[in-house]
């Protein structure tokens, strides 16, 4: 009985994580922690090249506005603050930095900037 009452609150506490991690508010606020972040990586001249919109009528819809040579310090505040989310907020920018690296690298293929993005071909 014990046992059956234990695991029973161990797979409501992960139904309550994957649920928690994937409300508007906290994507938002991840949001704001990595283009924080970004920022402060990034030369001062490349601060702004970051924008992020939350729609105001469909709150899981958001807007990334970003310049072409910040890409790289976005990807790097992502990874940074990945181990911090949990389970189903960690997979949705795990997507989020697959779609910014795959819009970047079939953007033009040609630029500098691109050298410093890593491979996700490799990693796959």
């Amino acid at each position: 009985m014990r046992l059956e009452l234990r695991l029973r609150e161990k797979l409501q506490n992960i139904v309550d994580d994957i649920n928690s991690g994937m409300d508007p508010d906290v994507l938002a606020s991840w949001y704001r922690a990595i283009a924080s972040e970004a920022r402060l990586l990034a030369p001062p001249e490349l601060a702004r090249g970051i924008q992020v919109k939350q729609d105001p009528i469909l709150w899981m819809k958001f807007e990334l506005k970003l310049s072409r040579r910040i890409i790289p310090y976005v990807i790097e505040a992502i990874e940074n603050n990945l181990p911090k989310m949990n389970f189903s907020t960690r997979l949705y920018f795990q997507k989020v930095e697959e779609i910014i690296l795959n819009e970047a690298k079939n953007w033009d293929r040609s630029r500098t900037f691109m050298d410093k993005l890593p491979d996700i071909e490799k990693d796959k």
